[in-house]
């Protein structure tokens, strides 16, 4: 492990504008800034003029190259001799799969079972014969245990995803380009929108602002299935999240980095966090794909999300930074199911139909409404001569259309129960 990346609490050295500058000049060979694009819809909602930070145009799809590419430059010629190791959502996998292409460093790569198929395969598409790739643990820091054990092993170095000050100092690299591409416009930037998972991007942003720019309102948004910053800030410092929803991977972090949280700490004052809803997150993809054309992935997607939770000053300059578009497409079913339960159009109910002619009739002519539709119906069991249950989903005309719905359930002698989400029955029979 290279001698910047043992960084502990005690021993911490603060991140400047500087630092970040040096890393900036030192990548720019190899990556290209990205574009700040204006975005006239998010613009018109917000009353704001709202910026978008492409990350997902990066070579790799993801800011994380910035980071990954910088701490493996500053490694010695032993320590790239020895071979690197690192653990990843997928991300910084590429980014890291990507460095030891271009120096000719041998890596391995551990990634979650969870880690879409599209990852992995850019995984090796950018590391070619100079990566190995390893599928272990159910989530990112079960991955992680298993890539520091072979890294001590075999005496690799470890390359930190988020939790490194050189890591740190090159996500960092992403607010020295919003405020130069601003400052080309003539623009100051009042609010900038970070996605949150090991928080290794929000305290290189806010590590740059708190020099550059320190009246710029800085937000940070984490999924709610992943909360880790805002877990770590009621406690006072780091804790491990029980579980983890791992819909949005990008973010699907247990534990916040102690160098970023470190750097969070100091800068508690002028920091606001909040989260939101995997729901939510599934329905501004769809938004940003329908509208603007961006294939984001969930964790690109947060701070989109997270910007109709913030209050603005009218007329401010909000930036919200994409952070990564390695989204597969054969996830958009599931993108598409849980934004129709988040906006309250879609619905799931056991149903027990009384074994006599007609009740299915029944239940379509005078249950169902005139714009609804059965787009699941499943018997669970037959082993009752009385009744059998069936698993219904029901998707709405409209959100409003819920309460008519259940009060003709009501009314109906046919036994309707409705599933709940995140309830255990919810989670079994439909998740």
């Amino acid at each position: 492990m290279s001698t910047s990346q043992k960084v502990t609490a005690e021993k911490f050295v603060p991140v400047r504008a500087s630092d970040i500058q040096l890393a900036q000049a030192r990548i720019s060979s190899e990556i290209a800034p990205t574009p700040l694009q204006y975005c006239p819809r998010l613009s018109e909602q917000t009353g704001c003029d709202v910026f978008l930070k492409r990350e997902d145009l990066q070579g790799v799809r993801s800011y994380k190259i910035r980071g990954a590419f910088f701490a493996i430059s500053n490694l010695s010629e032993e320590e790239k001799a020895a071979g690197i190791v690192t653990a990843s959502a997928g991300n910084h996998a590429q980014g890291v799969a990507y460095a030891c292409s271009t120096m000719g460093i041998k890596g391995k790569i551990f990634v979650p079972g969870p880690t879409p198929k599209q990852k992995r395969d850019r995984i090796m598409v950018h590391g070619g014969d100079m990566v190995e790739l390893v599928v272990t643990g159910a989530n990112f820091d079960e991955a992680a245990a298993a890539a520091h054990e072979d890294a001590d092993a075999r005496g690799a170095t470890f390359i930190e995803p988020f939790d490194a000050r050189d890591t740190v100092i090159g996500q960092g690299t992403v607010a020295a380009e919003i405020i130069s591409q601003l400052s080309s416009q003539g623009r100051s930037l009042d609010t900038v929108i970070v996605p949150v998972g090991g928080g290794g991007l929000l305290s290189g942003v806010t590590s740059y602002l708190a020099d550059m720019a320190p009246r710029t309102s800085i937000v940070g948004i984490e999924p709610a299935g992943a909360a880790s910053l805002s877990a770590a800030f009621e406690a006072d410092e780091p804790v491990t999240l029980d579980t983890v929803d791992p819909f949005v991977d990008g973010a699907a972090v247990k534990r916040i980095g102690q160098v970023p949280y470190t750097i969070l700490d100091a800068n508690r004052g002028r920091l606001h966090w909040d989260t939101v809803t995997e729901g939510a997150v599934s329905t501004e993809l769809l938004e940003l794909y329908q509208n603007e054309g961006i294939i984001a992935e969930p964790a690109g997607a947060l701070s989109v999300t997270g910007l109709h939770k913030v209050n603005l000053r009218p007329g401010s300059t909000v930036v919200c930074i994409i952070s990564g578009g390695n989204n597969d497409v054969l996830r958009y079913a599931e993108i598409m199911e849980r934004s129709l339960v988040h906006r309250g159009l879609k619905h799931y109910f056991l149903v027990n139909f009384p074994q006599e002619p007609g009740q299915l009739r029944d239940f379509l002519a005078n249950i169902l409404g005139p714009d609804d539709d059965i787009t699941l119906f499943e018997y669970l069991k037959r082993n009752n001569r009385e009744t059998g249950a069936a698993l219904v989903g029901i998707e709405l005309g409209s959100a409003a259309g819920i309460d008519g719905l259940l009060e003709r359930m009501e009314a109906s002698r046919i036994d309707c129960r409705q599933l709940k989400p995140g309830t255990p029955e919810y989670d079994f029979l439909v998740a």
